[in-house]
């Protein structure tokens, strides 16, 4: 098992990355320290993180505001802070901004990646124990039929700016393990959900909607269908992965969870309804079908055996109770999502859309 010391956590502001440092320093087996280094791009929310910097700020949690693609401030980091792992978070992820604007998404993803590994490289000569594992989705694999699943050897097969720029990603990754020793993992997740997702993902979108009484926008015919994973299920694997986890494996990280769009969107109109006091059937009525995304996938779904039989991790969330518990989180915290929704985000929308969130 590893001995994490001085962990840099790339994106931890976001979403995911911040639901993995509040679980981190919650951890039992972890005494060391944690480094948040995030650009607070849209995305990126110190609100998220108000609790840790409250009761660890200083002591075992520092945040650093900088750009991963910075090789002067990545290294300085590492210097500074003695960082021995990177849990490597930070990316642009959202495919309809990939669609519109991939430069971002390039150069985020694959340089920013590209400077951390070199960082790596450079600092960790003859430090025992150094790792780097990177995250990385199911939507490097491509799209599946009715039928199948995703795993770990499933060939690439990208369809849009953002995944292909993660798959390039993974390839980099992988290639400075094998060419230069580096000891690295990768771990490939289904749809994330949970507390602190920015809401222009599809269940905090829906979720905010439904509480304003506004459009319920579905791609196509809504019968695209994801794997829905709890955000706290995947960080507890991606500490199976740091602690346990071989160097240059993969590993997929799924709910075994599928879900149509469109039956999720149902399910979560019947539930706001009970929340909110209102006829089952209310919210039902804002659902619009709207023009389908370019190069939609089909269906993602992730056999997860891997992790489970090799690492002895497992989902601890079932989707009707964890569902209910987002639900409730976003209802209670209707302050933050005003918050996150203004800024640079309502000015992407409007420019791109014509809109506001």
């Amino acid at each position: 098992m590893r001995k994490l010391q001085n962990i840099l956590v790339t994106g931890g502001a976001g979403f995911i990355g911040s639901n993995f440092i509040r679980n981190l320093l919650g951890e039992k087996d972890f005494e060391g320290r944690v480094i948040n280094l995030d650009k607070l791009t849209y995305a990126g929310n110190l609100e998220n993180l108000k609790d840790v910097e409250k009761n660890h700020g200083g002591k075992r949690y520092f945040f650093v505001r900088a750009d991963i693609c910075d090789s002067d401030a990545v290294n300085r980091v590492f210097r500074e802070h003695d960082i021995d792992t990177v849990v490597h978070f930070a990316a642009e992820s959202h495919v309809d901004r990939s669609i519109h604007g991939p430069a971002e998404f390039i150069k985020t993803n694959f340089m920013g990646t590209f400077i951390l590994l070199e960082a790596a490289r450079s600092c960790w000569q003859g430090k025992e124990g150094a790792h780097f594992h990177h995250i990385s989705t199911d939507e490097v694999y491509g799209s599946l039929g009715e039928t199948g699943y995703f795993f770990e050897n499933t060939p690439y097969d990208p369809r849009s700016p953002y995944s292909a720029s993660k798959a390039s990603s993974d390839h980099l990754v992988n290639a400075y393990c094998h060419t230069y020793n580096l000891s690295v993992t990768i771990s490939n997740c289904s749809n994330n959900y949970g507390p602190y997702q920015f809401p222009e993902k599809l269940i905090p979108l829906m979720i905010s909607n439904i509480r304003e009484e506004k459009n319920l926008p579905v791609y196509g015919d809504g019968r695209n269908i994801r794997d829905w994973l709890h955000v706290d299920d995947h960080n507890s694997a991606v500490w199976a992965i740091l602690t346990k986890g071989k160097s240059g494996e993969t590993y997929n990280i799924g709910g075994e969870n599928e879900w149509e769009n469109i039956k999720l969107v149902h399910v979560l109109c019947e539930k706001m309804a009970g929340f909110l006091g209102k006829e089952k059937e209310y919210y039902k009525k804002l659902i619009s079908y709207v023009k389908d995304r370019a190069g939609h996938d089909r269906r993602y779904a992730i056999n997860c055996d891997k992790i489970k039989k090799e690492l002895g991790w497992k989902q601890s969330y079932d989707f009707n109770s964890g569902l209910d518990m987002t639900i409730k989180w976003y209802l209670e915290n209707a302050v933050w999502i005003a918050n996150v929704k203004s800024g640079e985000y309502q000015k992407w929308m409007e420019k791109n859309y014509g809109t506001r969130a």
